[in-house]
């Protein structure tokens, strides 16, 4: 379970609220052009979001701050709609806390 939240390849990815960064997330074992993320914890929540590049994976940053770059979906999957995937760690539905 996880949310899509629709934006165009190359589109800056900003905090959803106060984080710290917690490293890189992979969302798969093969290797391809969007095979990169970030795990993040603030407000209690830990979650992951994918197909991002980040700008650092550790230390803190604050809502609305610049944490990556939205990697070249168009690439992969040509036609499908660019999107940052957010996935709870206990695999719980996010859309709430978006």
């Amino acid at each position: 379970m996880g949310l899509d939240i629709v934006c165009s390849d190359g589109a800056t990815v900003y905090a959803p609220f106060d984080v710290t960064l917690h490293g890189r997330a992979i969302p798969y074992k093969k290797n391809n052009a969007i095979n990169n993320g970030l795990n993040l914890k603030g407000q209690g929540l830990c979650f992951k979001l994918f197909y991002m590049k980040p700008d650092k994976v550790t230390g803190t940053v604050k809502k609305g701050q610049k944490i990556g770059t939205l990697l070249p979906m168009q690439k992969v999957y040509p036609g499908i709609t660019s999107h940052i995937h957010v996935q709870m760690y206990d695999k719980s539905d996010p859309t709430k806390y978006f």
